[in-house]
């Protein structure tokens, strides 16, 4: 089984697991867009990676980070952030992928992340997979972590039956 595990937002990640084993990260494409050159998901390419790094198995499932609207966040930044998370659903459905999503606070707790600085997911995938310490080395790789992370919290924690949507 492939299970994806996505960190949504621009700033956001992709986590490629067969079972427990990383086979791939991948940072959120994005591309420029207007005159100010803001960035946005790049749907047709976020669309093309998951084909081409899925299209030998038969059994796929994408978990995405269910996240919410934060106090303090402006309004142009969370209607970019929902763009980017209706982009996600978007491209599921139409690969027919099943997608799980996931709250933070479930994935941490299991991890012991709760209370903890947001560089505490890439310590915690580090010390998971030493032999990716190359890149997850910048604080920004912190993305790519919690990606790995909701992904393999997943693998852990689904029910063999498990066919719910939530």
């Amino acid at each position: 089984m492939i299970i994806i595990g996505i960190d949504p937002g621009i700033s956001g990640a992709l986590a490629i697991l067969e079972g427990k084993r990383v086979m791939k990260i991948i940072d959120m494409p994005v591309m420029s867009e207007g005159k100010k050159n803001k960035r946005q998901v790049n749907s047709a390419l976020l669309a093309s990676l998951i084909k081409e790094n899925t299209k030998d198995y038969d059994e796929i499932v994408v978990v995405v980070e269910q996240v919410n609207a934060m106090p303090g966040q402006g309004v142009t930044s969370m209607f970019n952030f929902g763009q980017t998370f209706g982009a996600i659903k978007g491209i599921c459905a139409t690969l027919e992928l099943p997608i799980h999503f996931i709250r933070p606070s479930k994935w941490k707790r299991y991890f012991e992340l709760i209370n903890s600085s947001k560089d505490a997911s890439r310590t915690k995938a580090i010390e998971m997979y030493p032999h990716l310490s190359k890149e997850l080395s910048k604080k920004k790789d912190v993305n790519k972590s919690d990606a790995i992370l909701i992904a393999r919290y997943f693998s852990e924690n689904r029910s063999p039956n498990d066919q719910s949507n939530n």
